[in-house]
């Protein structure tokens, strides 16, 4: 179970970056294309956003991961580059 967190943690980060230069590299330059990468980016980016958060849930138990370790996993999907961050400091060593 740890290693598809992984993965997803990994395809939920790079979706949200790709989301990131959707909206400030392509919008101001191409609106048409801005539009039609709109919907399925940000498609994916929902799906892998859910399911990185019921990961972490499930894992919480699994891993008897504390509150504050939780937190910080769950708030690294908010931050831009944050899954990085939490896949090299909280998920390597386990």
């Amino acid at each position: 179970m740890l290693k598809i967190f992984k993965i997803v943690a990994i395809l939920e980060g790079v979706s949200y970056l790709a989301l990131f230069s959707n909206m400030l590299a392509v919008k101001p330059t191409n609106l048409a294309l801005y539009k039609t990468l709109l919907f399925p980016i940000g498609m994916a980016h929902g799906i892998l956003f859910v399911s990185y958060i019921i990961l972490a849930i499930i894992l919480k138990f699994e891993q008897n991961w504390d509150f504050k370790k939780f937190g910080i996993i769950c708030l690294g999907s908010l931050i831009p580059f944050g899954t990085f961050y939490v896949d090299k400091k909280y998920l390597q060593n386990v």
